[in-house]
Parts: structure tokens; sequence; C-alpha cells
């Protein structure tokens, strides 16, 4: 069975995108007693509060009707923020020549932790210029990656 995340995701990534956004990310976490489904959604000129507002209602419209979630939750709709997850191939080649940090399930050259300049994307590997060295990353071996902010 697919993990809740994946299932709503495949649920309301229709409607995101109906909208002329996209979806970033689902997170299912329990904070304290309280469950949190957050969704978190972009387009090229930036989320507003009333983008997060349209797609809150579409989507709570789909889980009401579909009810994937046994337990009370909370449901968030918030841009991903400006350390924006990476995850799909089209997000890496979306942020080619940014700067991203790529964390490993266990060590690549060394460390699991790598900052650089995104250079290369593919299904199957993600290439950073760290330093003057090239570094490419297996896609399983990343656990998580990010764009990173630089003032």
């Amino acid at each position: 069975m697919a993990k809740i995340e994946e299932k709503i995701g495949q649920m309301v990534e229709p409607v995101i995108e109906k909208n002329g956004m996209e979806l970033v990310d689902v997170e299912f976490v329990k904070e304290g007693q309280e469950w949190f489904l957050r969704i978190f959604i972009d387009k090229e000129d930036g989320i507003t509060l009333d983008d997060c507002e349209l797609i809150s209602r579409a989507v709570s419209d789909i889980l009401d009707r579909e009810d994937p979630i046994s337990q009370s939750y909370h449901l968030e709709v918030s841009s991903p923020g400006i350390e924006r997850p990476l995850k799909k191939t089209k997000d890496f080649l979306r942020f080619i020549n940014n700067t991203i940090e790529i964390k490993t399930f266990s060590p690549i050259a060394g460390k699991k932790k790598h900052r650089g300049k995104l250079i290369k994307a593919d299904e199957d590997n993600i290439a950073l210029l760290v330093g003057q060295e090239e570094i490419v990353f297996p896609r399983d071996m990343i656990s998580k990656a990010n764009l990173v902010w630089e003032d």
C-alpha cells in the first residue's frame, strides 16, 4: 500500500494542476497530540493567500468525499518557502544553476551532506558542482534535497 502522503498527492494533484499550480509536497505528521496534513503548492510567480484558500477548499472537498484518513487532523495549504524541497526530476531541472543542498542515506565523497551548484539532473542522477569538483548522486541515495537561499 502506498504511503498516505502518496495516496493523497495522487488524489489532489489534478485539482491543483487544473488551477495552474503544482503540488510540491505532502506531509502527514503528528505534533504533540494533533495530526497535520500539509500540502505545499507553488507556481512560477509565487503563491498568494487566495491561492492557498482556493486549493484548501478544493482539497477539503476531495478529502471529505474520499475520506483517506481515519483520525482527525488539521489541513494546511501553503507555499514550500524559499528553501523548497526538490523531489521530482522536473523540480531539479527547473532549478539547474541554483545552489542546493543534498542529504544522502550513506556517505558519498566522505560526507552525507553536500551543498553546491546544481549542474545536471535526470531520472537516475543529480550532479552538483562543489567547489571545482563535480559530484554525481544516484537519486536512490538522496534522502532529502532542497534549494538554498542565498542573499
